[in-house]
């Protein structure tokens, strides 16, 4: 599949495709989101086809991959432990040099940033969504969360309980990564606190989320599997204004939802803001920020998604996210 969104092309493909935007003037893009376009930078996770036991961090070039701890032995082979160290500014600098580059032929995909300590997610975030169910948005962000276990990446398969749900849902999101500890941080600071975006897809057992469990998402929310994310982990000046991106997502080649970011109820500073002033992030916890209109729920008749599909997930900017499912 070749999709071209708003400037965007697809480049590469290995059950997923990265979106890479023309730059024609390096300034700087929209207030507080990004620097210097030369140094856009898409960071990636991998396994070598011969080592897939070993997790590496890398930046997405072309049809290859800069493994960044091979570039520079110095820094750290994974993206958290590079989050963690304040070490963005020293990977973008390796953007320019031929060490460490690797065919992607030669590897695997794997989640952009793992072993985080949050999942945070923001619910009827998106003017749509809330439309679809007739709700009024509400008036502060609706918080829950997903265990951090259940994140998979690009080459892994939403897995269902099919004894146990059959209301198995989509939702595309566009998620902030954090890039440094933030604690009590004020909505005009917050874009300070955001390392880039990946694009998740907020796995939902309708069931256990709406009845099964006394009202509370976590069950429905947190099935082993439930939160793909990648393909990259697009940092903030790649991105521009995140709440102006194309967002979609379609199943087996149909589309199901077709927004825009800046359909969102509440936006990411007041998010961050809200969350800061009760808990600390840490940098590489993720927040996603709500799902537009069109998930499966709330069609005509209902759709869940069952073994055998595969969800393409797309948002502007950052890449496309391609999700096989499959029987547990």
């Amino acid at each position: 599949m070749n999709t071209t969104i708003a400037g965007c092309r697809a480049i590469t493909h290995i059950n997923t495709r990265f979106l890479v935007k023309k730059v024609i003037n390096p300034t700087i893009v929209g207030r507080n989101f990004c620097v210097s376009a030369s140094r856009n930078m898409k960071l990636v996770q991998f396994v070598y086809k011969n080592n897939p036991s070993e997790i590496r961090a890398g930046i997405l070039k072309g049809d290859s991959v800069v493994d960044i701890n091979k570039a520079d032995s110095n820094l750290p082979s994974t993206v958290l432990e590079i989050l963690r160290n304040g070490d963005i500014e020293k990977v973008k600098r390796l953007q320019s040099s031929p060490a460490g580059l690797v065919p992607l032929t030669s590897i695997e995909l794997a989640a952009p940033v793992h072993g985080i300590d949050k999942v945070l997610c923001v619910g009827l975030n998106y003017k749509d969504h809330c439309e679809e169910q007739k709700l009024t948005p509400p008036e502060v962000p609706m918080i829950f969360s997903k265990f951090s276990s259940t994140i998979v990446g690009p080459k892994d398969a939403v897995r269902l309980r099919t004894q146990v749900t059959d209301k198995v849902d989509w939702e595309v999101e566009l998620t902030v990564v954090i890039g440094k500890q933030a604690s009590d941080v004020k909505a005009a600071d917050a874009f300070h606190y955001v390392a880039g975006y990946t694009v998740a897809q907020d796995i939902s057992a309708r069931n256990w989320q709406k009845a099964k469990n006394g009202g509370q998402f976590l069950l429905g929310k947190s099935m082993d599997t439930f939160c793909p994310i990648g393909p990259c982990i697009a940092t903030s000046d790649e991105v521009g204004d995140p709440q102006n991106l194309d967002i979609t997502c379609s199943v087996n080649g149909v589309l199901k939802q077709s927004s825009k970011t800046d359909q969102l109820v509440h936006k990411i500073p007041d998010i961050i803001e809200r969350l800061t002033s009760v808990m600390t992030l840490l940098p590489g916890d993720i927040i996603l920020t709500g799902t537009p209109g069109g998930v499966g729920m709330y069609r005509d008749p209902p759709e869940y998604l069952r073994p055998g599909d595969v969800i393409r997930s797309q948002i502007q900017n950052i890449g496309v996210l391609e999700t096989r499912v499959e029987a547990f």
